[in-house]
């Protein structure tokens, strides 16, 4: 190569570099999507107390008020996407919504196919009882008789529990999860296995019942998260900073101390 033909070759590479650098810098396609629109989907199956829960006035719970807190960090509205246990992580594959939220155990199953931030509100797997049967109930082998009546709803963890762990006992599938507490209050069934924080709302609300095994849960201590796909990694940076943001202004606290305490 000539010097005139190298130096016109490193002209234009410079140029390119140049052109490069000036290029401007754009996020991923779903970050993108939620700047421009100013709105956040948010997918709940809003049956999960004291996390999210859906009525006629909306949504409220520890998981509502942090997931509007984060949106006021970004700048965008919610608009809050129903969805169900066993189609929660379908739909957010299927881009049904941008971030699922209300009560979501954090396991590696989830974390195969999305993204989850970090965890928060330590608990284990607890069993909600009558108060009068409460000495009935003493370990998991008490619970996997023929002639205790388990009452689960379809999808999540609590569901799997329930399949591998009781299968001598009589389970049946309702699909309000929310619904369940009262159905064994009233004596419909005896046991609902559930989390820590699920359950002490339900004893608090009805004298009716009792949270057994909350000294010694029946699982390992685990952690629930905000669970987001794993399509735009701009996205999840900004979603984890805001999460990191809230919480260390004291956000995760406040949320702590009005809805799980």
């Amino acid at each position: 190569m000539t010097r005139t033909k190298h130096l016109t070759a490193l002209a234009a590479a410079a140029a390119l570099a140049l052109a490069t650098l000036a290029a401007p810098v754009h996020a991923g396609p779903r970050l993108d999507r939620i700047t421009e629109s100013k709105t956040l989907r948010v997918g709940t199956p809003g049956d999960y107390r004291p996390f999210a829960i859906r009525t006629d006035a909306g949504y409220s719970g520890h998981d509502i008020d942090l997931i509007e807190a984060m949106a006021r960090e970004l700048g965008v509205k919610i608009e809050y996407v129903p969805t169900s246990w066993p189609n929660l992580l379908k739909d957010l594959q299927a881009d049904r919504f941008d971030i699922a939220v209300g009560g979501i155990t954090r396991n590696v199953a989830r974390l195969r196919q999305a993204d989850m931030l970090p965890g928060y509100a330590p608990f284990g797997k607890v069993a909600l009882v009558r108060a009068a049967d409460k000495d009935k109930y003493r370990t998991l082998d008490d619970l996997n008789q023929p002639s205790v009546r388990v009452i689960k709803n379809p999808g999540g963890t609590n569901e799997a529990f329930v399949l591998a762990n009781l299968k001598a006992a009589q389970v049946a599938t309702h699909e309000k999860n929310a619904e369940i507490p009262a159905l064994i209050a009233a004596g419909q069934g005896d046991v609902m296995i559930t989390e820590t924080y699920e359950a002490l709302h339900y004893v608090r609300a009805d004298p009716r019942l009792h949270a057994a095994f909350l000294d010694a849960p029946l699982t390992p201590v685990n952690t629930l998260g905000f669970m987001i796909p794993l399509d735009d990694a701009d996205y999840a940076r900004v979603v984890r900073f805001a999460w990191e943001l809230l919480d260390s202004r004291g956000g995760l606290r406040q949320a702590a101390q009005k809805w799980l305490q």
